[in-house]
């Protein structure tokens, strides 16, 4: 089923209730070819043009769901949302950013998905398409969160990013050089009108996290109305700070008198995810902030 239309793909998907909507494919042939998912049947969403590009609405851009990697990776795009534009050039190889598309990212919300944490910091909302021309807002957090689902017969039509026109930055640690999956990722975004800082951190848990207390804590230390920098051991403090928040440390081994017992250590590869989470932060706020 190859529908032009939103409603075309709500309808098609109404009719055959176990058929998967598809975009790029990325993720999902991948599955499919494993045979890890045998879907009924396929509504292809690549010929739908109204969501393959963006526009403005009241402060806020409305990114097409269609929109790929490689376009967002573009120089006019970074201008608009920088670490959007940062999180698509680093989503992998040429022919991934060509075929992979923002709706399908969120929708697939893998771990490792490198627009999730960039949309979780934004605050992003999605408008979904459902039947009888039904159309419903839903932030992107909920969604990764599990508290909002999209019904069967639901096509996620676009992405509204609030345009801050303030500095943000994108950083992602990978196992191997050149574009790989992230073995960590932040995005950090400052909100000069609202005088806060919002961070997400990826690919360590099964959704985006925020940091909120290493948020506010850092938003408290910048002089919005000066030159908004930070001693290079603030920052340090901060990076640890977000860190220790999305990585903590095991609770204490309860003693056989009830008592508390000796706090376990992290194993080795949790304590060098927690270093470079903290490395990530710390550059990604630095960078920002300069």
């Amino acid at each position: 089923m190859l529908p032009t239309t939103l409603d075309e793909a709500v309808a098609a998907l109404s009719e055959v209730p176990a058929a998967v909507p598809v975009a790029g494919g990325t993720d999902l042939m991948v599955n499919v070819n494993s045979g890890q998912l045998r879907p009924a049947a396929l509504v292809g969403l690549g010929r739908i043009s109204e969501i393959r590009g963006w526009s403005y609405q009241d402060g806020f851009a409305v990114l097409g769901a269609g929109l790929t990697h490689a376009r967002m990776g573009r120089p006019d795009f970074a201008a608009l949302i920088p670490a959007l534009a940062a999180a698509a050039r680093a989503a992998g190889p040429p022919q991934v950013r060509n075929a992979g598309t923002l709706g399908g990212n969120i929708v697939s919300a893998s771990p490792t998905g490198d627009a999730l944490p960039v949309l979780a910091a934004l605050e992003a909302t999605l408008s979904i398409a459902g039947p009888e021309g039904a159309r419903r807002e839903l932030p992107v957090s909920h969604l990764l969160a599990g508290m909002d689902m999209l019904q069967p017969s639901e096509v996620v039509g676009y992405v509204k990013v609030p345009l801050l026109h303030a500095p943000q930055t994108f950083l992602k640690a990978t196992s191997r050089t050149g574009p790989s999956r992230a073995l960590a990722s932040v995005a950090v975004v400052l909100d000069p009108m609202r005088r806060n800082v919002r961070c997400a951190v990826g690919a360590v848990a099964p959704m985006p996290l925020r940091p909120l207390e290493a948020e506010n804590w850092i938003a408290s230390l910048i002089d919005w109305d000066g030159r908004r920098a930070l001693a290079p051991e603030v920052l340090t403090a901060f990076g640890e700070y977000v860190a220790m928040a999305c990585i903590p440390d095991p609770p204490p081994e309860e003693g056989a008198d009830g008592a508390p017992g000796a706090v376990p250590q992290l194993p080795p590869a949790a304590l060098h995810l927690r270093r470079t989470v903290a490395t990530l932060a710390r550059r990604g706020l630095g960078r920002a902030l300069a």
